[in-house]
């Protein structure tokens, strides 16, 4: 006997400005159950989840909830059914405590205008104590950790009495540890009752987690899985519609071993450790630790957008005074920050402004830029790295990650620079995407930049990377050869062994 969807959609479509973006689409959520939703970006699985929640109607098809055919004008009627949606970017106002955020907008009232605090306080508790949380109530929100915070966003779902949790790359912009802890709240929602619906990149993390996984691309459906029933290479197949060669497509190092960067004694603000460290021509450059090591501050201060305290910088053996960010573009320097929508892109602006910003002094001609050369710049790297869609108007808030990732590293490639700074690359970007990005720095390599990786994912840096250097709280804890490296070396210096 076959069981009863809590949630189907029937043969759903939805358009934008006549392009069909989703396609004839069914699929279904049982109770109790996780179903992943998996495919790369610009797939159409964020389309979908608003047309579940009610953000976007449903312009062909059906959906039914417990058998029942719905149609919801706006996500408060989703909410009414018990669909709540946690977001990779976390919903959530730092200065209000936990409690104010949890019923934020669902406020507990005695009378008609007192709020009843109190019982929001307890209940509050009771949701955290749920999620195994003991987590205080009247704590600010910008006093907790990513962790944490995001399992007060699925808190949040317990004040609509939730029956259907969709979550949106939950664990982006989680360490390895605050993972483990959100797997387990998901374990624990399920032997609750409450289904999920689960999207991320992190394959491994699926195979753990899902029962089935519904595969989209190009916003078709290409099918549902037993997760148990399925490796994780005919997965990454199904979703890229092509077998990936190699995951970590990392071409040989170069004989070349000029020395490009040389970091001598440098000390962050607010820090009394010292770095120091070289990095090569011809070798990519890994930089590992643990979430606060001091990786992002520390690139952050070689860059020039963060003060340091003391410390030399020399590139290809001359020293450079780099106080802001100009003058390190100015050095050659180019840097791929970890937040692309927040400081690596002008999201409200078209794809050609974007890869252009950096580098407009190569283009005036006079008083004036030439824009006709600014067009046939950025149509000639949006072309080179296949960037979709092509259209040099695009707005770049309208691209899926991966693409967008392609414009930043477009926009710092029109620079002609000789040192990049990767943070965290490949962060909430699909398999397919994460190959063209390594492609491009092996690329990069072979044309003679110096190129340096930070990364929490350390299948990443070891798949990459000739040479990583581990951080703790500051310091350098190790510098190991890639031939010397393996997970449990990484992560006893991350940890403060040498």
């Amino acid at each position: 006997m076959s069981i009863q969807a809590l949630l189907e959609l029937r043969n759903i479509s939805k358009s934008f400005s006549g392009n069909k973006v989703i396609k004839n689409i069914s699929f279904s959520v049982l109770p109790g159950e996780v179903h992943v939703l998996l495919g790369e970006n610009g797939a159409g699985k964020s389309t979908l989840i608003k047309m579940m929640t009610g953000a976007y109607t449903i312009d062909e098809g059906e959906m039914y909830w417990n058998s029942k055919p719905v149609k919801f004008s706006g996500p408060a009627d989703a909410m009414e059914y018990g669909i709540a949606t946690v977001y990779q970017e976390l919903n959530l106002i730092p200065e209000l405590t936990v409690c104010e955020n949890i019923f934020l907008g669902r406020e507990l009232k005695k009378g008609a205008r007192l709020l009843d605090r109190t019982k929001m306080r307890e209940r509050a508790k009771n949701y955290l104590k749920r999620l195994g949380q003991n987590i205080d109530p009247d704590k600010k929100i910008s006093e907790l950790g990513v962790g944490q915070q995001q399992l007060v966003e699925i808190a949040k779902a317990f004040t609509v009495d939730a029956k259907l949790i969709i979550m949106d790359e939950p664990t982006a912009s989680l360490s390895e540890t605050e993972t483990e802890q959100l797997l387990q709240t998901v374990d624990e929602l399920i032997r609750q009752g409450i289904s999920i619906v689960y999207i991320s990149h992190k394959i491994n993390e699926l195979m753990e987690i899902g029962d089935r996984i519904t595969i989209l691309r190009d916003g078709a459906k290409v099918d549902t899985l037993d997760v148990k029933e399925t490796s994780q290479d005919e997965l990454i197949e199904l979703m890229v519609g092509r077998a990936l060669d190699e995951k970590y497509p990392k071409r040989p190092s170069l004989s070349m071993k000029q020395e490009g960067l040389r970091i001598e004694n440098l000390k962050l603000k607010n820090s009394q450790s010292i770095i120091s460290f070289s990095a090569y021509q011809g070798e990519i450059l890994g930089i590992s630790g643990l979430v606060g090591a001091g990786r992002t501050e520390m690139a952050r201060a070689i860059f020039g957008a963060d003060e340091k305290n003391s410390g030399d910088v020399y590139v290809f053996g001359k020293k450079v005074n780099i106080k802001k960010p100009k003058d390190a573009i100015a050095a050659g320097f180019a840097f791929i920050t970890e937040d692309r929508k927040g400081e690596g892109l002008f999201l409200d602006q078209s794809l050609a402004f974007n890869i252009n910003i950096a580098s407009m002094k190569n283009y005036k001609k006079g008083m004036m830029l030439s824009n006709r050369e600014l067009l046939q710049s950025a149509g000639a790297y949006i072309k080179a790295l296949r960037v979709n869609p092509q259209r040099k108007e695009e707005h770049a808030r309208n691209l899926s990650g991966g693409n967008q990732q392609k414009i930043v590293i477009a926009k710092w490639l029109a620079t002609k620079a000789k040192i990049f700074i990767f943070d965290e690359p490949t962060r909430g970007i699909d398999v397919g995407a994460k190959v063209e990005v390594y492609r491009l720095i092996n690329q990069l390599v072979q044309e003679g930049a110096v190129v340096m990786i930070i990364s929490s994912e350390l299948p990443e840096l070891m798949g990459m990377c000739d040479r990583i250097l581990v951080m703790n709280e500051g310091t350098i804890t190790a510098d190991l050869k890639k031939e010397e490296a393996n997970q449990e070396i990484i992560m006893k210096a991350a940890t403060g062994g040498k």
